[in-house]
């Protein structure tokens, strides 16, 4: 069985390693702007009779199970309190240019129908914009603060808040000027906005794989749902070296929708499979522990008592350094982890 399975990687090594074109599924997703107009709800009316124009959507970082885990196909709607938040925000940012991407659930029912009630609006943006973002928004009146300089920011008002998020908490995928030039048009809470690309959406969900909160099934709805019309080989650049989290990401695609493994090139399968192969057959006792990625909670025995590598606090390290070198080149240094603004 071992020589087959090598014969066959030898063959798949020496193919040629192409994707066909990404197509434009008119069913699901476009290029013309997403008319997202949330419509509120009249109090005695139920959200299953009221007409399809302004619903809600959000989130990548760990919630509730009540508010992250349950989807429908059912509109969720929006209070208005979290529609004016949302505007004034959206409007904020475009008035003073600074890019970005919604996220979350909005771009969650863009690309597969599913709502999520939320009671935040997730914008991804480059961390060389956190600071300027969250300058113009306190001057709109909202209490702003830095959870976590490596990745996680927030605008609050009342019970309801905007996230801005710089990459994966655990530093590895960070976001840059090319998700943005990726942003697809649409229009959010009446506000002409920039959703993210789907093959961005996938990427910033693989590292999302907590006992709380794993989004491995949203990354296989937006598969199934796009009919796999997607731009693989951005999903490849954007995993990097960490392309088996992408392989496992459609392992489970596979294992749910058995019938649309179509949905994947077979040339990609190909490719990460052959690479998967060799990696099990040469073993490397160098290789390292790379447990806290996933999760540096579910994982820290290892590190704490077994003596394994943190590979997270090296990742997350590199990032500070980054942003310190730049905020020392550009500008006043950065706000201290936690503190508001």
């Amino acid at each position: 069985m071992l020589l087959l399975l090598r014969q066959r990687a030898k063959i798949l090594t020496k193919q040629a390693f192409t994707f066909p074109r990404a197509r434009t599924n008119p069913g699901f997703f476009s290029p013309r702007i997403s008319q997202v107009q949330w419509r509120l709800a009249p109090s005695t009316t139920t959200a299953t009779t009221l007409e399809p124009s302004k619903r809600l959507m959000g989130e990548p970082h760990p919630k509730s199970p009540a508010s992250s885990s349950l989807t429908t196909a059912v509109p969720v709607f929006l209070q208005p309190e979290a529609e004016q938040l949302y505007r004034e925000v959206l409007t904020a940012l475009n008035e003073h240019n600074v890019s970005y991407a919604i996220a979350g659930a909005v771009a969650l029912e863009k690309y597969t129908g599913i709502w999520r009630a939320t009671k935040d609006l997730d914008l991804f943006i480059e961390s060389s914009n956190v600071r300027k973002a969250l300058n113009h928004l306190r001057r709109h009146g909202f209490r702003c603060e830095i959870l976590d300089p490596v990745w996680l920011a927030k605008a609050h008002r009342g019970e309801y808040f905007v996230d801005l998020i710089s990459g994966m908490s655990n530093g590895v995928i960070m976001v840059d000027e090319s998700w943005m030039k990726r942003t697809q048009p649409a229009i959010i809470v009446g506000v002409e906005s920039r959703i993210i690309s789907p093959e961005d959406l996938i990427a910033s969900k693989l590292f999302v794989t907590r006992r709380e909160r794993f989004d491995g099934a949203d990354i296989a709805h937006i598969i199934y749902r796009t009919r796999g019309e997607l731009e693989w080989e951005r999903l490849l650049e954007l995993a990097g070296e960490h392309w088996e989290m992408l392989l496992w990401a459609l392992m489970l695609f596979r294992y749910v929708y058995p019938a649309h493994s179509d949905y994947v090139p077979t040339t990609l399968w190909q490719d990460l499979l052959s690479r998967y192969l060799q990696l099990v057959q040469q073993k490397d006792p160098n290789a390292p522990f790379r447990g806290s990625l996933v999760d540096e909670n579910m994982f820290s025995i290892d590190m704490k008592d077994w003596g394994l590598e943190d590979l997270q606090s090296g990742f997350r390290t590199r990032r500070l350094r980054k942003q310190a070198t730049r905020d020392h080149d550009g500008g006043p240094p950065a706000k201290r982890h936690g503190q508001s603004l």
